[in-house]
């Protein structure tokens, strides 16, 4: 591979790459800053024009993939149409469909061990994505009597980690357990039971 040092046209985007891909290989914490050089043909120390070390490199990895994980999700919510529960449930299934195409970006976000709160950027983007799931939580909570309404971060957190452990069990790498279904109809399955703990959905449904 050639070394092409400064005057790589777009260091920094090929630095982050080169980081997504180690990152699914090998792990948040797996790489090295000159494995991540090496993969985008430059030297070690062009690295350094950019990010200051191999967290910096990986807070943008899971920067990126806020900014996407977030447009995923207000596409999926679609401004609560065409109901607040169907709207919900789309959620539920973008995090699952994020998760499956965007694997770097899901292990820098969830599995390195980078707070949220690591840069200003960072605190915004997972506030965002995470602001959309609780406005769903809060506009399908309206349908319950106020003394039996969960507060709408509680709602959102439930089904945050219901999804999140779908993932991490059935739906990345080594699946655990062997579960005749797919992913997706366990996340359907625990999301109903949920919501008809709270009375939003019909008992026969």
């Amino acid at each position: 591979m050639t070394k092409r040092g400064y005057h790589h046209g777009n260091l920094r985007q090929a630095l982050v790459d080169a980081a997504l891909s180690l990152i699914e290989e090998k792990g948040p914490t797996g790489f090295t800053l000159s494995e991540a050089a090496k993969s985008a043909g430059v030297t070690p120390a062009a690295v350094y024009r950019h990010f200051e070390g191999r967290e910096d490199l990986i807070v943008e990895c899971a920067l990126q993939g806020h900014a996407i994980f977030g447009d995923l999700m207000e596409f999926a919510y679609k401004g609560g149409q065409p109901s607040a529960l169907q709207a919900f449930e789309a959620t539920g299934r973008a995090y699952l469909a994020f998760a499956r195409k965007y694997p770097g970006h899901y292990m820098a976000m969830f599995e390195s061990g980078l707070s949220r709160h690591a840069t200003p950027e960072l605190a915004r983007a997972v506030a965002r994505s995470r602001g959309i799931l609780e406005q769903a939580a809060e506009q399908l909570s309206e349908h319950i009597p106020e003394d039996r309404r969960p507060p709408a971060t509680m709602f959102s957190s439930h089904i945050w980690a219901m999804s999140h452990g779908v993932v991490e069990l059935f739906a990345r790498g080594n699946p655990g357990g062997n579960v005749p279904f797919p992913p997706e109809d366990l996340l359907e399955a625990g999301i109903g039971i949920y919501l008809r703990g709270l009375g939003l959905v019909a008992p026969d449904k």
